[in-house]
């Protein structure tokens, strides 16, 4: 009974998060609700352990919820600088940097460090 009620209740979450994902007006919001369908899918692997008494599968959903955290931030590293390598530099000008005409200083001009390679 209780098995029951937690695979309905993990499936009415899935179906929402997909819902969230299909609709979703901008990018955070999809990687959040993919975010959310991952979530959903280790609790669900936990219960089918638990349903089967096999312990075991509670270290794949272990190994699966991490990897699951290190694409999302994976694909926010992407959403941030535009791709995954380390280029010394970002996609998009820091807000310091921008003159009021809409041009972009260099960092020697603002007196600023780069974080990356010359």
């Amino acid at each position: 009974m209780i098995f029951a009620a937690g695979l309905a209740a993990c499936g009415v979450a899935l179906i929402l998060a997909l819902v969230r994902a299909m609709r979703g007006p901008t990018p955070f919001d999809r990687l959040l609700a993919v975010n959310a369908v991952g979530t959903t899918v280790i609790l669900g692997i936990a219960l089918h352990g638990y349903a089967l008494g096999r312990p075991e599968f509670v270290d794949i959903s272990i190994l699966y919820s991490v990897i699951n955290f290190i694409g999302t931030f994976a694909v926010l590293k992407l959403f941030n600088t535009g791709g995954l390598g380390d280029t010394g530099g970002r996609a998009k000008p820091d807000l310091d940097s921008v003159m009021a005409d809409g041009q972009v200083r260099n960092s020697k001009q603002t007196g600023t460090k780069s974080g990356g390679r010359s």
